[in-house]
């Protein structure tokens, strides 16, 4: 058995650096803001297939779908804000939006919600923490996690496994036993679609989809793994949310991308705060809470030097 758990919040009012008050503007939710950044999301994917559009007999039809993958993964960051409620005042909308990018990006939105839950609940803890990500022993693990090449081994495996009616031991440890069915038809849901889309391809000889979205979807998620990785990855795992999270100070084309989840130490302290609170949430936390003010690059050359430290034999420029 592990060590009661202090909660993101609980842990935050103890410590003084908010008070009721405070957290409860914070976290006040409305649907504006959300709508708003979905209609430049919209916007900003439409964009990218038109790229995708005007290079098709060119060579720049596979930086186009590069682009296009890098949005089309970051559907991530939109699905795990509408995992807390919190881009829409509106619960519905969030179920919405969220089952919409689980479908965009093969990831069923229930069972993300539960897995995501035991995240929160026992962070950077080896062994209860299901979506850790362990510092790579060495720089060939690196890149083959970067390659996202495991990732979506895991992922297949996954859905396929509940499509069978299957959970892992550890899935069983975050599902709860009522939604177990209900976690194996969203996978054979999913799975159906997909073979109903590809079906239509083939019987209409319009195999567009597979530009649009499958090629970039591959291209997209070693971005997806980069910026994942940045969040826990060579932090302390311990339960100490000032210690085992990393928030990243980034451009603001790429907090856009994330949906500021690049504040994520904030995140993880006071989860219920919608996104477009985070940036003034950091205002208050930053002196406490452990930010990486050279961004995602400089995590990652965080990241190598402690790999580097492990295999003093390995070289790289970091």
């Amino acid at each position: 058995m592990s060590k009661a758990i202090v909660t993101p919040l609980t842990q935050a009012l103890a410590e003084g650096k908010l008070t009721r008050e405070e957290l409860k503007r914070f976290m006040q939710r409305s649907n504006g803001p959300g709508l708003r950044r979905l209609a430049l999301w919209i916007l900003l994917l439409a964009f990218t297939t038109t790229l995708i559009t005007l290079s098709w007999n060119s060579w720049l039809l596979w930086p186009a779908m590069f682009l296009q993958g890098v949005v089309l993964v970051h559907h991530f960051s939109l699905q795990h804000e509408c995992v807390h409620y919190t881009v829409f005042r509106t619960r519905w909308l969030n179920d919405l939006v969220g089952q919409i990018c689980g479908l965009i990006i093969i990831l069923p939105h229930r069972f993300f919600r539960y897995e995501h839950c035991d995240h929160h609940t026992y962070t950077q803890l080896t062994g209860e923490d299901p979506e850790l990500i362990p510092l790579p022993k060495t720089l060939g693990q690196y890149f083959l996690y970067l390659s996202a090449l495991p990732y979506w081994r895991g992922k297949f495996t996954e859905v396929f496994r509940h499509a069978r009616g299957n959970l892992s031991e550890v899935e069983l440890r975050f599902i709860p036993k009522v939604e177990h069915k209900a976690v194996f038809w969203d996978a054979r849901r999913m799975l159906a679609l997909y073979g109903a889309v590809f079906l239509a391809m083939a019987l209409t000889g319009w195999w567009g989809l597979i530009w649009y979205w499958i090629i970039p979807l591959f291209l997209g998620e070693p971005v997806m793994r980069f910026v994942r990785m940045t969040e826990h990855v060579g932090r302390p795992t311990v339960a100490q949310m000032s210690e085992n999270t990393r928030t990243n100070l980034v451009s603001s084309p790429m907090a856009f991308l994330c949906w500021n989840m690049n504040y994520h130490a904030e995140h993880h302290y006071v989860a219920s705060v919608p996104f477009h609170a985070l940036p003034r949430l950091h205002e208050k936390l930053k002196d406490h809470i452990f930010v990486e003010k050279g961004g995602y690059l400089a995590a990652h050359r965080d990241i190598l030097r402690q790999i580097l430290r492990r295999n003093p034999g390995q070289k790289a420029e970091v």
